[in-house]
């Protein structure tokens, strides 16, 4: 019986949801288009380098078709020493990223819109090196895919209030 009513309850919020007007962010008109037309300007360094491939593959832009737009990112990261053991040796670090952001017109090159997007996460540091390095790259890894993350959506939410060309 509480199968029923709980499938029941469900039917009916999906119901409620869909008559009150609600549209997802993805499916407002020009939100899609608008950011498959913005092509990434890689900044410098490995951080610049992981957010421009998540900003790439977050924005859908085709390569070899003429951008609308273009996003110039600025990368800044911190690494900070979190976790101490008795010996006075660092086994856990917080890495940091900040990205200054702007979405240039690629006609003219005239500042749309800018932001700044701010990332942190953590992640152990092994005694050997090589587990040192890649623990360190994978921080970068989750912090650019999250940053980019922020980025898709904060773009998102400008061309969805925009009014139509």
């Amino acid at each position: 019986m509480k199968r029923f009513l709980l499938i029941g309850a469900l039917a009916l919020s999906t119901l409620g949801v869909s008559a009150c007007g609600f549209t997802p962010l993805y499916a407002r008109p020009g939100v899609e288009s608008g950011l498959s037309g913005i092509e990434t300007i890689a900044a410098e360094g490995r951080g610049g380098y992981l957010l421009r491939e998540q900003l790439d593959d977050a924005l859908a832009h085709r390569q070899g078709t003429p951008a609308a737009y273009k996003l110039s990112i600025a990368v800044n990261e911190q690494r900070f020493a979190r976790g101490v053991r008795l010996d006075n040796v660092a086994n856990r670090y917080e890495l940091r990223m900040t990205v200054n952001w702007r979405l240039l017109d690629a006609r003219t090159g005239s500042e749309v819109h800018k932001g700044s997007t701010d990332v942190s996460v953590t992640y152990d540091s092994a005694d050997q090196p090589y587990a040192a390095i890649a623990a360190q790259q994978d921080g970068q890894e989750r912090a650019a895919t999250e940053a980019a993350r922020k980025i898709q959506l904060d773009l998102a939410t400008w061309l969805a209030g925009r009014k139509p060309a």
